[in-house]
Order: structure tokens, then C-alpha cells, then sequence
């Protein structure tokens, strides 16, 4: 990839940007990086992840209870339970239906199907140190040191 003084670097596309763009135009969806993936939020809930690194992470996860997985599952034959992520279904790219139920389940995303979404885990704060409690010695690249 080579850069142009005027026009900066190329921008790489995620391979299944076309999934997401139906849902660009909604001011309540949000495009975050997760784990490598793309994650879409629809009203603040996480929806699906658009995964384009090798198996088990080259589809789209459609983030979801468990409770729900057999009503999706039903409707769509070629999702099943994340072999890393089981509380999610995966739709690998590599399924002969991939184009079309992956537009379908991003279209049941997009009009709110109550069966995708669930709300994310709230961040974890670091633990206070205790009282009494040596600090670390900093690094010797935080003292502005240069590694031997």
C-alpha cells in the first residue's frame, strides 16, 4: 500500500463492510472493534460481529441468549453455538448460504428482532490498591529509559 502526500494512506475495508452499511444509516447503531471483529450496537445493545480472521473467526456472530438459539436456529439451519463464544451463533463465511442469511439476520437486526442483542458487560474498574500496599517500581520505559 502506498501512500500519496496529498491524499494519505489507502484505507484497508473490512471484508463484510457490505453487511453493515444497511445499518450505517441508523443514528442509534455504533461500530466498535472487538476482539479483532467489528461489533454492531443497535440502541446501545450489542448486536452482531462481523469476524474476517481465520476460523473460528471468519463469519458473522449474531449475539444472542441462549434461550433464543433455537428459535434462530430454526430459521436459520446453518447457524450454530461459537466454538470459543457458545453463548453466541456463528455463521461462518464459509457456509453455501452465508450471502443470504447473513443479509437476512442483518435485516432482522435492523428492524429489532427481540431475538438478537443482548446489553454488554459493563467495564470493570481496577481494584483500588490496598492500604499499605507497595506501588510497582515503574518501568525503565516510563522513566524514559531506553531497553539494553
Amino acid at each position: 500500500m502506498r501512500e500519496h502526500p496529498e491524499l494519505g494512506r489507502a484505507r484497508v475495508l473490512h471484508r463484510l463492510a457490505w453487511l453493515w452499511e444497511p445499518l450505517e444509516p441508523d443514528p442509534r447503531f455504533e461500530l466498535r472493534t472487538m476482539f479483532g471483529a467489528k461489533a454492531a450496537y443497535l440502541d446501545g445493545q450489542l448486536a452482531l460481529c462481523f469476524c474476517a480472521g481465520e476460523e473460528p473467526w471468519r463469519g458473522l456472530l449474531v449475539c444472542t441468549d441462549r434461550g433464543r438459539h433455537a428459535a434462530l436456529v430454526a430459521e436459520f439451519p446453518e447457524l450454530r453455538p461459537h466454538t470459543v463464544l457458545p453463548k453466541w451463533l456463528y455463521l461462518p463465511e464459509s457456509a453455501e448460504t452465508f450471502e443470504r442469511s447473513a443479509t437476512l439476520i442483518v435485516s432482522l437486526a435492523r428492524h429489532r428482532d427481540p431475538r438478537i442483542g443482548v446489553a454488554p458487560q459493563a467495564k470493570r474498574k481496577r481494584a483500588a490498591p490496598k492500604p499499605g500496599a507497595k506501588k510497582p517500581k515503574p518501568s525503565r520505559r516510563s522513566r524514559g529509559e531506553r531497553p539494553k
